[in-house]
């Protein structure tokens, strides 16, 4: 009767025992069909996801991180690393009923190395391996709140490696314990971890994240600047300083009226 027999779109549509059959037939000839819309901000890290995921009643979080770390798939996706931390590309996902952990990690690595294909041959001449570069990005990311700022915190984490100076990013402290919210404690930075830069010396083992495209082009493209420390203003920016008498005088300054964090060393 509407002449739809060739029009039907095939899919995975929702209905209901309510729907009057020329409903259902309009659903699928708009090809209005189901879909679960997951989007991994970025930066979160696989953690952060994994929960985001159970909250949602699409995964549980335990069998997200186990496909995360599965040596034998992250072999099949040419990823040399323990974990797919930094491999999962942030972005918008549609999660159709009957696709699995391993499918949606299958993709999200895919397109972030369908990323990093146009930074690989720079990150070479730059003398920096991909997890390398997926590792300082993924901090920058995390430290990160305005844009602009992304090339001038890579330039002082650069500046700080080259002069054997310890990082001392907050974020790093809290990797795997809890999701870094801008503030840390004193016992926060007293934590052994092997990714809590106030305790190691040069990067951790590994990214703390999953960074965007900004975060990882500061990194392949930062600014000469002496800077060597900054500390949240606490309006989203940061106050960069080139010495320590400088440093801890922004740290006063902006911590009494803000109660930010002072990143980038202390």
């Amino acid at each position: 009767m509407k002449g739809g027999d060739a029009r039907v779109k095939a899919g995975v549509y929702q209905f209901s025992d309510k729907m009057r059959p020329a409903e259902i037939l309009g659903k699928m000839l708009a090809g209005d069909v189901y879909q679960r819309v997951f989007a991994l901000p970025q930066g979160y890290s696989m953690y952060q996801v994994a929960e985001m995921l159970e909250k949602r009643g699409i995964f549980r979080k335990d069998s997200f991180l186990e496909v995360c770390r599965d040596r034998a798939l992250l072999a099949q996706l040419e990823v040399r690393a323990p974990s797919a931390e930094g491999y999962l590309f942030a972005g918008s996902y549609n999660i159709l009923p009957g696709r699995s952990e391993r499918d949606v990690v299958r993709e999200m690595v895919q397109r972030q190395q369908q990323l990093l294909s146009g930074y690989r041959m720079r990150a070479q001449k730059a003398g920096i391996s991909v997890d390398k570069l997926l590792t300082l990005a993924s901090m920058i990311e995390k430290e990160a709140v305005l844009s602009a700022e992304k090339p001038v915190i890579a330039a002082v984490f650069q500046n700080r490696l080259k002069k054997g100076m310890r990082l001392q990013s907050d974020p790093t402290a809290l990797y795997g314990v809890r999701a870094f919210a801008g503030k840390v404690s004193r016992n926060d930075i007293l934590r052994e971890t092997p990714y809590n830069t106030y305790l190691i010396p040069g990067l951790p083992p590994g990214p703390i994240g999953n960074p965007g495209s900004e975060a990882i082009e500061a990194v392949l493209n930062h600014p000469s600047v002496p800077y060597l420390y900054f500390v949240a203003r606490g309006d989203g920016s940061h106050q960069f300083s080139a010495d320590l008498v400088a440093h801890n005088a922004a740290v006063r300054r902006f911590l009494k009226t803000s109660g930010a964090s002072p990143s980038g060393g202390q």
